[in-house]
């Protein structure tokens, strides 16, 4: 496969590590490292800092994983695995728990949303060696000196740039103030923001940088696509992919009323399906993981909130249902699907008067993703600009030239604009009909780029008349 050395037939037992570790990961059917393990493990082994660039399902948990169990059962200390999400933190803590536990290695997650005695209780009865923490979390223990971190010898930072963007570097330098400064840092993340490279030259000793792929593109083994749509018509699009794609799909919404409504309506349509967000308590959360794991419910709606913590074999379809505010987010959330080298499909829907939020995703993953036309679907084309005729994108990548205040998008039959014959907006358009928007459902002016804050995902964003 392409994410491994399998063809150059490269396989732990060829990379120094502990022939104890080796006879655990062969037990669990890990023969070939990835990419990442393989540059990653020597390196660390060596006690080194690493910075590792990898995009996610990469297998950066035993990239990370083994040489700090591989260090902790030859050496006194603890390691501490910080994580931006619960889900996360929780994966990575089952993950590791695999390979720890042979070793008489204890390993606890420490998460918000879970009660604080019984992770007390946890830290002061078991001999534990492994925390895998959020940062919240962990601060949390801290303050109310439940713990110490003194004796921590090796530290990992993981989805560090998901870290800065949900706001908690400043916990996690707190977090850092507390462990000793004789340790060995690691570092990994998909993205490189100058943020995240000054915390790694304040709080890493000569870091090595490990790079599998370039920062921010996406894996290309994902078919990626998109499809320009009106909110409205959103869902009945939906459904049409949906039959076409027969297997498990994930659905990602901006907001979490947005995810409730539209795991409303899949349920109406007797699809099973199962939702994540912030308004679920974690045993919720973790109960729909479960199930979408497990292949109990074929379908999984997420918030932002899950777009790194879902590790989940053979996931067919990511649909961006909303596009993300943050185009390095798209990274991420189509990161769920093609894993481990494997075929993966995602699609995308933009709003008519989303064309600059594409374009600042494209400039991200530094390649143009296929706009696509459903036979089925009214077809819709990028907004004109404000003020005039502008270039609008069109389905295939091509462009035509559209008035302002065209009420179709559409050339006529006649090979003119359907508008007066002035060269004003028409009708339709002067009462609102074909304005672009400003991002608010009914309101004129320049479109931002931004993806519409409309509260539901369900409500009308800009339509187009045939």
């Amino acid at each position: 496969m392409e994410s491994t050395f399998q063809d150059l037939k490269i396989t732990f037992h060829d990379m120094h590590i502990p022939a104890k570790i080796v006879g655990i990961l062969d037990g669990l059917g890990f023969k070939h490292p990835s990419f990442i393990q393989a540059k990653t493990i020597p390196t660390a082994m060596e006690g080194k800092d690493i910075v590792g660039i990898a995009q996610t399902g990469t297998g950066k948990t035993l990239a990370f994983g083994v040489p700090m169990l591989a260090r902790l059962a030859a050496t006194q200390g603890r390691g501490l695995i910080l994580a931006p999400t619960r889900e996360l933190a929780v994966q990575i803590h089952d993950a590791l728990k695999k390979v720890a536990g042979p070793l008489g290695i204890h390993c606890t997650c420490l998460i918000g949303g879970e009660d604080m005695r019984k992770q007390v209780r946890e830290l002061h009865h078991s001999n534990v060696r492994v925390i895998i923490a959020t940062p919240g979390r962990m601060q949390d223990h801290l303050r109310q000196q439940t713990t110490r971190l003194d004796d921590t010898v090796i530290v990992v930072l993981d989805e560090a740039d998901r870290m800065l963007d949900m706001g908690f570097m400043p916990q996690v330098e707190t977090i850092l103030k507390y462990v000793a400064k004789q340790r060995q840092t690691l570092l990994f993340s998909a993205t490189m923001p100058d943020a995240i490279a000054k915390i790694a030259h304040q709080y890493m000793s000569h870091p090595t940088r490990i790079e599998v792929a370039v920062s921010s593109t996406a894996a290309k083994n994902i078919d990626q696509s998109l499809y320009i749509v009106s909110q409205i018509n959103k869902f009945q699009l939906l459904e049409k992919l949906l039959q076409q794609h027969k297997g498990s799909a994930l659905i990602f919404t901006r907001t979490k009323l947005g995810a409730a409504k539209l795991t409303k309506n899949l349920r109406l349509k007797n699809y099973k399906t199962a939702e994540i967000h912030s308004d679920k308590n974690q045993s919720q959360r973790q109960a729909a993981l479960e199930s979408f794991k497990k292949n109990q419910t074929r379908i999984l709606v997420a918030t932002e909130i899950a777009a790194r913590g879902i590790d989940v074999k053979d996931i067919a379809l990511v649909v961006n249902y909303d596009l993300p505010d943050d185009a390095d987010n798209y990274v991420h959330r189509i990161g769920r699907t093609g894993r481990a080298g494997s075929k993966g499909f995602a699609v995308s829907f933009a709003c008519p008067d989303q064309e600059e939020t594409l374009k600042a995703i494209e400039k991200t993953i530094k390649t143009k993703v296929l706009i696509q036309e459903h036979p089925d679907m009214p077809k819709e084309y990028f907004m004109a600009g404000r003020g005039g005729a502008s270039k609008g994108r069109r389905p295939g990548g091509s462009s035509q030239r559209r008035p302002y205040g065209s009420s179709s998008g559409r050339p006529s039959s006649s090979g003119r604009p359907s508008s007066s014959s002035s060269g004003r907006p028409s009708s339709s358009a002067r009462s609102g009909g074909g304005r672009p928007s400003t991002g608010r459902p009914g309101s004129g002016g320049k479109p931002t780029g931004r993806p519409s804050q409309e509260r539901s995902s369900f409500s009308s964003g800009p339509r187009r008349r045939r």
